[in-house]
């Protein structure tokens, strides 16, 4: 029988200090979680979350103070040069070798738009990513690069670099956009959907060269000792964030996801977030994502009560999966 999945602890930025997130990721280690996945926002998605420290800080003292592999999801382009997500993943990875690894979105208006940059569609959005991913690739192989595109790269080189390059994933939601990444990217990171959506993005990163590499999707969820507690704690911090379509990717600023989810009733977070006071529950929707091939899940709860979250899940999820 293959090994089950290893099961993440997703660190929410937006939510929480960064000094906070690092004793939650310590306490998740203990408690038995496999590994961790770190949120990289400049701006939380509304008011209630109230936070958004920076990543690469949290990163290194995340790294440092546990054993875990973790991973971080950001948006090259925009907020960041390419070259310089290029120089802190090397940076991580030869501080912390096989522990790291790096998946490359193509943004959100909410983090991206604090440099002036106009805000593109899609298609560019996804042709920019693509452009940095081969930037940052050739940097970490050792390339010098000058480059001339809808980025600028002149002379770079990384004098500081790992002996191995650290996986570089490509984030997808859509079908289109799982088939464009599984060109370049070495795994595809997806959030949970419906099984059969899901079982479409696979096939269509596979279908555009994604054939045998890593796949890791991200679970957002909720758990409280009841299920009104569970839902309540869902909708106070998260129904900012189930706005589907297009829009998701448009809106600018915190108090604009807020106005605009300003009628999202408790009942209507079930569409999007696993909720559930039941552990037994959370652990049969996770053995149906291990059935579609992840390798890795990375849990978010979305709710304040973390610690809780990681003792239950520590205590009876993880063992009832891995039994």
């Amino acid at each position: 029988m293959a090994a089950f999945p290893r099961i993440g602890f997703h660190a929410s930025h937006e939510q929480f200090p960064p000094s906070e997130l690092l004793a939650l990721v310590r306490h998740a280690e203990a408690a038995g979680f496999d590994c961790a996945m770190s949120s990289d926002h400049f701006r939380p998605w509304g008011a209630a979350q109230g936070h958004s420290g920076f990543a690469w800080s949290w990163l290194g003292a995340a790294l440092a103070s546990t054993r875990l592999p973790i991973g971080v999801i950001s948006a090259p382009g925009y907020r960041y040069h390419p070259a310089i997500v290029a120089q802190g993943a090397a940076t991580l990875t030869e501080m912390f070798p096989g522990r790291f690894w790096l998946a490359l979105g193509s943004g959100q208006r909410l983090n991206e738009d604090i440099t002036g940059l106009a805000w593109p569609e899609k298609a560019e959005r996804n042709a920019r990513l693509r452009e940095c991913a081969d930037i940052i690739r050739a940097l970490l192989a050792g390339e010098t690069v000058t480059h001339h595109g809808r980025v600028s790269v002149v002379n770079a080189k990384l004098y500081s670099r790992p002996a191995q390059p650290p996986p570089l994933l490509g984030a997808a939601v859509t079908e289109a956009t799982a088939e464009a990444v599984g060109a370049w990217a070495d795994g595809l990171l997806t959030v949970s959907a419906e099984p059969e959506q899901m079982r479409k993005v696979i096939e269509a990163f596979q279908r555009g060269g994604g054939a045998g590499k890593r796949l890791v999707v991200q679970v957002g969820l909720n758990w409280a000792p009841t299920e009104a507690e569970a839902l309540t704690g869902a909708h106070e911090q998260w129904r900012t964030n189930v706005i589907g379509g297009e829009v998701n990717w448009e809106l600018r600023t915190p108090e604009e996801f807020d106005t605009a989810t300003r009628f999202v009733r408790p009942d209507d977070m079930r569409q999007s977030v696993w909720i559930s006071a039941d552990p037994s529950w959370h652990a049969a929707r996770l053995a149906e994502l291990a059935e579609l091939g992840f390798e890795e899940i990375q849990l978010h709860q979305v709710g304040r009560n973390q610690q809780a979250f990681i003792d239950i899940f520590g205590e009876h999820v993880l063992p009832a999966l891995r039994r």
